[in-house]
């Protein structure tokens, strides 16, 4: 009671992740953050495969060991983790510092009658699908509706669709890629390693397992035969996020269209690309394109902008108030942003109306309670991470200094000639940065500017000062 443990399949570091994987992460990370809200523990496990033929393959391409190849890809998914502003995941373990685990729980499944060595001397190990009769209960599936596994040679299986759990050494193969086993030397299969781990860091029986979509089947349904097998209760619920796609195709890095996070970054705010990924439904598929992660990235600086105008009027308020009923109602139905957003800018356009009126008292309970909305998604711009930041990297940041230096110097200039009366002055400057896409506000606190938009117009409170400088 008061506890949740979360499981969510982490990556195979065979490169670094693009905007198709982190979109899991982002999911999880406001599930999580609805618990801690809710009062929950949560204790959450995202793995890394770090051990994999695709990670040998590519690593030898490269002409670099295996495991320098993948460490250099885990720093690359902590650093996308740590710029989309996901909080970090309580365990992060690595497959290669659990094969103790595995090779236990492959002997319990020997033992138990549900997997079996190859006959041949290679030193596979197969779990045996057809003595699991549920086998196919989670993707709804019969077995023999299945393709044969492909994660390695049916040689020496009793049945095609039988799936590795332990791969023998082969010869050309990093003789430091193999540990030894009962059964020869070898290294896991990745069904195998996610098994081991969450029953390590959650227990024989946890709250949720989730993934993509397209670990459904194979990669969770071995995992479930498996666990089951070995007498473990396992998941008692299941998520899966659908893909990010471009031109309808699953972005991936074998098809040659995946967009990494770091390249992202470097185009579009970081809170704005989280943002995206959060908008749609978690279950339905986002079909990437510039044009949709533009019009996201507008949408969300309405909310930006109204945190920020509000909190200059009501300078104490604190991110601690409740979230509205609806809200709440909407994130307690299967995590349904798109309805929470929605409660969100109706709040934002409330709260817009009460900051034109001069209505503080109510303003601030209204910013209290829309920060603590945004919060529940990692979204608030006055929190943690976001605070103080509007661009990644140290040339994202030289640029919007020198943008902001440049603006600022045609305000000064715009505020000499009000002090001086001349109207017809201010208002041709401010007309000019109005022709480039730059909105200039005058507030209680002086004159502040942002890239300006017509959706963020049409939400924006009255200028105190009406339309033009000369009144």
């Amino acid at each position: 009671p008061g506890k949740v443990g979360i499981y969510h399949c982490g990556l195979t570091v065979q490169g670094p992740p693009h905007i198709g994987h982190i979109r899991k992460e982002v999911v999880f990370d406001v599930l999580r953050r609805w618990f801690e809200y809710n009062g929950l523990e949560v204790t959450i496990v995202a793995n890394i495969t770090d051990i994999d033929d695709k990670i040998l393959d590519k690593s030898g391409a490269a002409g670099r060991p295996w495991w320098a190849w993948a460490y250099e890809n885990e720093r690359a998914l902590d650093a996308a983790y740590e710029v989309l502003g996901c909080t970090p995941a309580t365990y992060q373990p690595r497959a290669t510092g659990h094969i103790t685990e595995m090779v236990e729980l492959m002997q319990t499944l020997i033992k138990n009658g549900h997997a079996y060595p190859a006959g041949d001397g290679s030193g596979d190990v197969y779990f045996d699908v057809r003595s699991w009769p549920s086998y196919g209960q989670l993707s709804g599936q019969k077995i023999d509706d299945m393709a044969p596994a492909t994660d390695c040679d049916e040689r020496a299986k009793r049945d095609p669709r039988d799936f590795a759990l332990w791969k023998g050494h082969k010869p050309g193969e990093p003789e430091t890629a193999s540990w030894p086993t009962p059964f020869g030397r070898g290294r896991p299969g990745w069904h195998l390693e996610c098994s081991a781990m969450a029953a390590k860091y959650l227990g024989e029986e946890f709250d949720i397992h989730g993934g993509g979509i397209d670990l459904q089947f194979p990669h969770h349904e071995n995992e479930l035969a498996q666990s089951r097998a070995a007498g473990q209760p396992f998941a008692r619920y299941w998520m899966h996020n659908a893909w990010v796609t471009l031109a309808g195709e699953k972005m991936s890095k074998s098809l040659g269209n995946s967009l990494l996070v770091s390249d992202v970054v470097r185009r579009l705010r970081p809170i704005e690309l989280r943002y995206y990924l959060l908008a749609a439904h978690y279950r339905s598929a986002i079909d990437f394109s510039e044009e949709s992660m533009a019009a996201d990235g507008a949408a969300y600086r309405r909310l930006e902008g109204y945190v920020t105008r509000a909190s200059e009027a009501v300078p104490d308020v604190v991110p601690g108030g409740a979230v509205p009923p609806a809200f709440a109602e909407a994130m307690d139905d299967d995590l349904s942003v798109p309805q929470a957003l929605a409660v969100l800018f109706d709040a934002v356009r409330e709260g817009n109306n009460l900051l034109a009126a001069e209505m503080y008292e109510e303003l601030a309970a209204n910013l209290s309670s829309v920060r603590a909305m945004l919060g529940v998604l990692g979204l608030d711009p006055l929190a943690d991470p976001w605070v103080g930041l509007d661009s990644v990297g140290s040339a994202g940041d030289r640029l919007r200094d020198l943008v902001d230096g440049l603006v600022r110097t045609l305000l000064d200039q715009r505020q000499e000639a009000r002090k001086r009366k001349d109207f017809a002055a201010a208002d041709a400057i401010r007309d000019r940065l109005n022709s480039l896409g730059i909105h200039v506000e005058d507030g209680p606190s002086g004159t502040r500017w942002d890239l300006a938009d017509t959706s963020i117009d049409s939400e924006r409170s009255p200028d105190p000062g009406g339309k033009t400088d000369g009144g």
